[in-house]
């Protein structure tokens, strides 16, 4: 009875697998077909494999290279991602170590802000933006990192309550300052829980469409999600074999950069709930 069941849920298990990976499986085999054959066939395979998809998409017709919109992404992500640990990390580390004026009540609000849907954030941000004539360029994404993102602070002021504050003072009796404390003591230990930020925001940065489209005017400034787009707006008929290939190439560095540590994301969101 016990050994049905197993079958059973294995089963389930194989064809969940499947459906949830299908797509991805047709958006590869689609980047080898020809156009009309990804909108007008339902075959998996590629009657004729062929790799125009990938040369077209990635030099344009009459619009940038997709290379160009793949810049534009690090130059926008790398930044981002760097500023935001900066940031969370500071002030997770004041709230977790430090006692002021009102720290109760602005840590409520911190968390009250995770709870704020980002389009009801979105205009006066913009607004803000706009009367200091930032837009159409990445300020607006790297000005709200480094005002710190509290989901994040959360996450790092949850690690900092799990470290003994014994080993603070332990540093301070040998003579170390709060910023040498953190930076020689706390930092280290809070590897895996810095992966997995970066790891967030990385993904989070690199697949936003709506902020990129709200802030970014212009085309040589586009990051891959608005350049997919455009690679559907440019033309009567959209290439869906380009657009099916370009979005492969754009899914790749997050994929790539999530499996490569994974085993710190993992270990980083464990200890993140740890509270000593």
């Amino acid at each position: 009875m016990k050994k049905n069941k197993n079958l059973i849920t294995h089963f389930f298990l194989i064809l969940f697998g499947i459906v949830m990976v299908y797509p991805l499986v047709w958006l590869f085999m689609s980047s080898f077909k020809e156009t009309m054959e990804v909108v007008s066939s339902s075959k998996l395979l590629p009657s004729k494999v062929i790799f125009d998809g990938y040369v077209s998409g990635w030099k344009g017709h009459g619009r940038p290279g997709f290379g160009l919109f793949i810049g534009n992404s690090l130059f926008l992500t790398l930044p981002t991602v760097v500023l935001t640990l900066v940031s969370s990390i500071l002030v997770g580390y004041g709230f977790s170590r430090f006692e002021f004026p009102f720290k109760k009540i602005l840590f409520g609000l911190m968390i009250g802000s995770i709870l704020l849907p980002n389009t009801v954030l979105l205009i006066p941000r913009y607004l803000i933006f706009r009367n200091i004539k930032v837009l159409d360029s990445y300020l607006p994404f790297w000005i709200q990192a480094a005002a710190g993102v509290p989901f994040f602070i959360f996450m790092f002021v949850q690690f900092f309550r799990g470290i003994p504050k014994s080993l603070d003072e332990s540093a301070l009796i040998d003579g170390c300052g709060s910023f040498k404390i953190l930076i020689f003591i706390l930092l280290p230990l809070m590897a895996p829980t810095i992966f997995s930020a970066s790891i967030l925001q990385f993904i989070w940065t690199w697949d936003d469409f709506f902020q990129s489209l709200i802030y970014i005017s212009s085309i040589a400034r586009f990051p891959v999600s608005l350049g997919l787009r455009l690679s559907i707006d440019a033309m009567g008929i959209p290439p869906w074999n380009e657009i099916a290939a370009m979005s492969l190439l754009a899914m790749t560095p997050p994929i790539v950069i999530f499996f490569s540590a994974q085993k710190y994301f993992v270990e980083g969101i464990v200890t993140t709930g740890m509270k000593g």
